[in-house]
């Protein structure tokens, strides 16, 4: 039997997968977390997968592995390969500033980004990040000679080869920089330029099943891939399906055969795993709303959902638009949550209940929108994420989205994703191994339009509040 080994390197933990490459049956596993905060040391990153390796059993007797990882972050080396300072990652806000004043310098502003990069920076992208360490930290700025991504740092790492032109990335990863194109293949180093003032190295962008090079014991490395694109290679999604993955915050993407570049900056055009594009879409606000309602309600996950599923279509008229946490998509970072078309009779649990899942779940088919907006086909959805293990969210999910829905088992899928790429990078083959998420559960039901018509009257409303 021959093993294959896949790597996700998250913001929160590390998590192992080892599975037989010709069957993708799991054999064995194992975690370790990572330390809280924006700012991280990638050494942090390093001890946590010689940890999970432990957890796992080893990986001694894997063939080939490949990382997946947390997107976007700025990890700086100086010229003899040492980390100049702690990385930014996606979820360090401090160069907001900078993502705005790059959005203005560029001509033609959001179109020219878009048109650019496939998509326009937001405080998340690496450029940012670089831009607000050259007006912030001249000295680390000096000492930067090159820059790559948390994946290409771990995948570097494993070669055991501490030389700078031996870093490597993926295109799904280089797609959320901000300076590589998905549409072109290549990078800015105008916009490098811009936004740093200089060019330092940059990992070279592998095709999907390329080699990295290989580890000191011998195994194979795949180039690896951010989180989302590894995800869809763990689901095996393909063209037509996208992926609505519902946890802390929502993420909408699919898989197309064509680049998208949308101006308003709602979608962002990455590329995905396998030689297409990932176009995605995030909303701040998903499975924590079902965890305040039912906190309001003062009942379980499981309550809650049952009592959704006990009350007619539209809530009699009651809607939740559920801003808990300001929104992106749309673009309303001081917005609220709120309650519309109380009354007497509605005013039961159970319309509560459903009016929050059926929020929660509008607000995300706004993303669905933005993607058909730029094109994207969508021909099912594939419902992922802790958000996903609520009954009522399945059954509800088909009516307000318009389409048919699947919900895989569960798993690490970006792990997952990341030990398809590896077998697929081991056999050499045109394509990635037919193994992917197994089972899955399927749910239909007649479009609601009312409820997205209801919704979106109430949710221009909060617009003008």
């Amino acid at each position: 039997m021959v093993l294959v080994a896949g790597v996700d390197s998250s913001t929160q933990s590390c998590k192992i997968v080892i599975r037989d490459a010709e069957t993708g049956a799991l054999l064995r596993s194992g975690s370790a977390p990572h330390p809280a905060g924006t700012s991280v040391d990638p050494a942090a990153w390093w001890d946590a997968l010689r940890h999970a390796t432990v957890a796992s059993g080893g990986l001694e007797d894997v063939a080939a592995l490949a990382v997946g990882g947390q997107q976007h972050g700025m990890v700086c080396l100086d010229e003899d390969g040492t980390v100049v300072r702690d990385a930014l990652l996606w979820n360090d806000t401090r160069s907001a500033g900078a993502a705005e004043a790059l959005v203005a310098e560029l001509a033609g502003a959001a179109t020219g980004w878009a048109q650019a990069v496939g998509s326009v920076p937001v405080a998340a992208f690496t450029i940012t990040k670089l831009r607000w360490l050259a007006e912030h930290e001249p000295e680390s700025a000096a000492k930067t000679a090159a820059v790559c991504l948390p994946h290409d740092w771990l995948t570097w790492r494993l070669r055991g080869d501490a030389a700078l032109e031996s870093l490597r990335t993926d295109r799904s990863d280089a797609s959320g920089t901000g300076y590589w194109s998905p549409a072109t293949g290549e990078y800015r180093a105008d916009l490098l330029r811009l936004a740093f003032g200089a060019e330092p190295l940059l990992p070279r962008v592998l095709a999907p099943s390329e080699p990295a090079g290989t580890t000191p014991s011998g195994a194979l490395l795949g180039p690896g891939a951010g989180d989302n694109a590894a995800a869809a290679l763990g689901v095996a999604a393909r063209r037509g399906d996208v992926i609505v993955s519902i946890g802390t915050s929502g993420v909408v993407s699919a898989i197309s055969t064509t680049p998208t570049a949308d101006p308003s900056g709602i979608v962002a055009g990455f590329a995905d795993a396998t030689g297409h594009f990932l176009p995605l879409v995030c909303t701040l606000n998903a499975a924590r709303v079902l965890e305040s309602m039912a906190r309001v309600l003062g009942v379980s996950l499981d309550d809650l959902s049952r009592l959704a599923l006990s009350a007619p279509p539209g809530s009699g008229g009651l809607a939740v638009v559920p801003y808990f946490d300001g929104e992106r998509t749309p673009n309303r970072p001081d917005a609220s949550g709120s309650v519309l078309g109380l009354r007497h009779d509605n005013a039961t649990p159970a319309n509560l209940a459903r009016a929050a899942v059926e929020g929660l779940l509008c607000g995300l088919a706004d993303g669905l929108d933005a993607l058909r907006g730029e094109g994207v086909d969508i021909a099912r959805v594939m419902l992922v994420g802790g958000g996903a293990r609520s009954e009522a969210l399945r059954q509800i999910a088909p009516a307000v989205f318009g389409t048919p829905v699947v919900v895989p088992d569960p798993g690490e899928y970006v792990a997952d994703g990341a030990a398809r790429q590896a077998a697929w990078t081991l056999s050499g083959a045109p394509e990635p191994p037919q193994w992917g998420a197994g089972a899955v559960a399927h749910y239909d039901a007649d479009p609601s339009t009312e409820v997205r018509a209801r919704y979106a009257e109430v949710r221009e409303l909060t617009a003008r509040r």
